[in-house]
């Protein structure tokens, strides 16, 4: 058995649920038995020696974590965990909290999975990504995964990590890694399109695309993050304190109090991207916000890049990512495509993850308590 706590179940963590109950109810579950035991959000708190009912999990909002649940209390949440007898336990970290990210140490010496789409341990300060990968590297477990903090449900971090555990020399990643930078792009940069830059992001932010303040995905910290985890997998000392950030928010729109406000103003700056578009597909090419990772000479960084119109970047369409590894042994890039964001395909890279936890750890454990 592999019991499953959740924190911070929201959207993402709503749909983890859903696929759990779903494989509960399946042929699989007889083989992988997986279960949730815990929720615990900023509020209220739930948990159990056993696992929770499909009827508790499908109302789980108000059943779990209704007004008659506990007050929440993350220190007896992992001490209760810790205290499970039966199978394997993993906390999923549903959050993007730093200060949560940083009790995964604490949790796994005491034993806890983790697993999370919360980049802010494996982007963060070096010292606690080391800590991590210390405390996770015994075969006997406890491990970490994280396979949803890049590109989602996509395989990118499992085959990167394949790449290197076989030896294979990384050259370069280079890859549009931003569903929101995808959206825009494709949409306001290609030939015969003719949008406004300010029109795209409008569209964007109504159709739930972008973040509530579309700056947080213009800046480029988002890809910065996701950079910096490839190539801190990839065994580089990388940093977002150190890596070149086109920050691609018209200077004087930085600083403007509200989202509103920063709207209302974007279409001052139309003519700046149109002129930038026009160059490029002047050229035969098209602008992309893309990522890189180099894997040589340290010249790893996050920019608007052309692309020509023969690339498969642009031939992107909708908000999909795609990442190009290119290798000693893939001197043509391993290219790995598809949906990079929602809550559904977030949930399928975590739950992939912890059927691969079940596998290792979560079967032949269990003994006379369960």
């Amino acid at each position: 058995m592999l019991n499953i706590a959740i924190v911070g179940p929201g959207l993402v963590g709503g749909a983890l649920i859903e696929q759990i109950a779903a494989h509960a109810q399946s042929p699989r579950f007889a083989r992988l038995p997986i279960a949730v035991v815990g929720l615990i959000n900023s509020r209220k708190m739930a948990l159990s020696n056993t696992a929770f009912t499909a009827a508790d999990l499908a109302g789980w909002q108000s059943t779990l974590l209704g007004d008659s649940a506990q007050a929440a209390d993350l220190s007896r949440f992992a001490d209760t965990l810790a205290a499970i007898e039966c199978g394997a336990t993993a906390i999923v970290d549903c959050t993007s909290s730093d200060a949560i990210a940083a009790l995964y140490p604490s949790w796994l010496t005491r034993g806890l999975h983790v697993v999370t789409p919360n980049k802010k341990a494996f982007s963060g300060d070096m010292s606690l990504f080391r800590e991590i990968q210390k405390l996770s590297s015994s075969p006997l477990g406890p491990t970490v995964y994280h396979e949803a903090t890049v590109g989602a449900g996509l395989p990118v971090l499992s085959t990167l990590n394949d790449l290197v555990r076989t030896g294979d020399r990384i050259v370069k990643i280079e890859g549009i890694f931003s569903g929101t930078l995808s959206y825009l792009f494709n949409n306001f940069s290609a030939p015969g399109a003719t949008q406004k830059f300010s029109d795209c992001v409008a569209v964007a932010k109504e159709n739930g695309y972008t973040e509530p303040d579309p700056r947080d995905d213009l800046n480029g910290m988002d890809v910065a993050r996701k950079v910096t985890i490839l190539g801190r997998v990839a065994g580089l000392e990388i940093g977002t304190d150190t890596l070149p950030v086109e920050n691609i928010v018209p200077e004087s729109l930085r600083d403007v109090s509200t989202a509103e406000e920063f709207m209302v103003r974007l279409p001052e700056f139309d003519e700046h991207f149109s002129q930038l578009n026009r160059e490029a597909l002047q050229a035969g090419s098209v602008l992309r916000y893309v990522g890189f990772v180099d894997g040589l000479n340290g010249q790893s960084s996050v920019k608007l890049a052309r692309y020509p119109l023969d690339h498969p970047f642009a031939s992107l369409k909708g908000s999909d990512n795609i990442i190009a590894f290119t290798t000693d042994r893939f001197p043509n890039p391993l290219i790995i495509q598809g949906a990079g964001a929602g809550a559904a395909v977030t949930a399928f890279g975590i739950f992939s993850d912890l059927i691969k936890i079940a596998e290792r750890f979560g079967s032949g454990l269990a003994d006379s308590k369960c």
